[in-house]
């Protein structure tokens, strides 16, 4: 079932189990595993989300986005020479406004990402809002805080983590994770108006062909729809 936002709630500690701390570790593992093939290529990588943060559950995924990628048969080549097949390779764009991004998928669970299109701050920074982490980071063991899909802001301890809700908080949760206040203002936003609507699919999401690389892909739909068009020239100034 996916996490909806909590609007009240006290400020609790969590003690994670043994099967708790054996399953981060896996996780972990196989993100240091696929992000050092990466930065072995001069790729620089991170990993967000519950990963980062320590409250992993039975459905968490290993998600690695590339910030300043270089071109994708880069990326490809690099994985190719890894031995790590590749599942599915997919355009995907959330709104109109939003930044239009690569997707390659290693497996149902290992999914690398990265931008096509120059990002606004607002959308770099949605994954400090998460909790963002380098590999360096995790092969040193550590855990950053960062906000769940229920607004409640995750802050690690040795014996588990600490959670709270951030809504009346936006200011402080900002300070805390050095993001803007905008930033933290739209994802509330945007979670909450999922919890009340559900979620209204993605504006583009294209599975590229097997003969088809990600700029060309970005190209035909630029060609075909003003909107994506638009979003690539907005920001590329």
């Amino acid at each position: 079932m996916t996490k909806k936002p909590v609007r009240h709630a006290e400020r609790l500690e969590i003690h994670y189990n043994e099967q708790h701390w054996q399953q981060l570790k896996t996780l972990r593992s196989k993100a240091i595993n696929l992000m050092n093939i990466l930065e072995r290529a001069n790729i620089a990588t991170i990993t967000h989300g519950s990963i980062a943060r320590g409250d992993v559950t039975a459905k968490s995924d290993i998600d690695i986005f590339l910030p300043n990628p270089p071109s994708s048969f880069t990326i490809e080549t690099t994985l190719e020479r890894a031995g790590i097949e590749i599942s599915r390779r997919i355009v995907i764009q959330a709104t109109p406004y939003y930044a239009i991004k690569g997707y390659i998928e290693i497996d149902k669970q290992q999914t690398i990402s990265f931008p096509l299109v120059k990002m606004r701050q607002i959308e770099r920074d949605f994954y400090r809002f998460g909790g963002e982490i380098t590999l360096l980071m995790l092969k040193e063991n550590r855990r950053i805080a960062g906000v769940d899909k229920r607004l409640m802001l995750i802050e690690p301890t040795n014996k588990g983590h600490i959670e709270s809700n951030i809504i009346g908080r936006e200011e402080q949760t900002a300070k805390l994770l050095s993001i803007s206040l905008e930033t933290v203002f739209d994802r509330v936003h945007a979670l909450l108006r999922r919890d009340k609507i559900g979620r209204t699919g993605v504006f583009v999401e294209k599975e590229l062909t097997p003969d088809e690389t990600f700029e060309m892909s970005l190209k035909k739909l630029a060609e075909t729809k003003p909107e994506v068009r638009r979003r690539i020239n907005l920001y590329e100034k």
